[in-house]
């Protein structure tokens, strides 16, 4: 099949979520590698918001809560450091800016009704894609099939044109199941996207 839709995750692949940093502020304060992570999108009150039921302001001090309960102390606030140090990941954006066209873009993303206005103030590029594709504005979230065929039909495209880009396996594993192609990119294990896109015969132009 000739891919002819590009579909890409925000947290991970557009934006660096610096798991490192998580689990260094895990450590420094002596709790468990996945603890800051798994207290802020490990919990019931995080999948609700990804469909759009429930409070943004709630859920970061249940979060906050949870880990100080963890570590049976007060902590200061490691879930805002841990996301003061995420940033764009540069080469990605610069990727698709080179990309366009002739290829169609997307953005699918787990997120609370926040992202879009996040992803603007944050100095994200919109125009780069013809689609953003936002869990808590649509109320259905992946690794549900119904959001990646959404996104394809949104773009205009059938499934199969369509190569999806996550960090997480498990949904790039739904994405398949849902008829589409798709890459596991692991930033903080050196994957490079262009290269991984070129192996599905997907080729930017070179840059300036």
């Amino acid at each position: 099949m000739t891919i002819r839709g590009l579909i890409f995750d925000y947290g991970g692949v557009l934006w660096d979520m610096r798991w490192d940093v998580s689990a260094s502020l895990a450590a420094e304060h002596g709790l468990a590698e996945l603890a800051v992570v798994e207290t802020l999108y490990g919990s019931e009150t995080w999948t609700q918001l990804a469909v759009g039921i429930g409070d943004r302001d709630a859920w970061h001090r249940e979060s906050h809560a949870r880990l100080e309960a963890l570590a049976g102390r007060p902590l200061p606030p490691l879930h805002d450091h841990w996301r003061g140090a995420q940033a764009w990941i540069a080469p990605n954006l610069d990727l698709i800016r080179r990309l366009r066209p002739p290829y169609a873009t997307a953005v699918l993303s787990n997120s609370d009704r926040t992202l879009r206005e996040r992803f603007i103030e944050k100095g994200g590029a919109l125009d780069l894609f013809d689609e953003f594709v936002c869990s808590g504005e649509v109320g259905v979230a992946k690794p549900d099939q119904r959001i990646y065929a959404l996104t394809a039909e949104r773009l205009g495209l059938p499934a199969a044109d369509c190569l999806f880009i996550d960090d997480s396996e498990r949904n790039v594993d739904a994405a398949r199941a849902a008829g589409m192609q798709a890459v596991h990119l692991r930033i903080d294990q050196g994957h490079d996207l262009e290269t991984q896109l070129a192996g599905f015969g997907v080729r930017a132009a070179p840059r300036g």
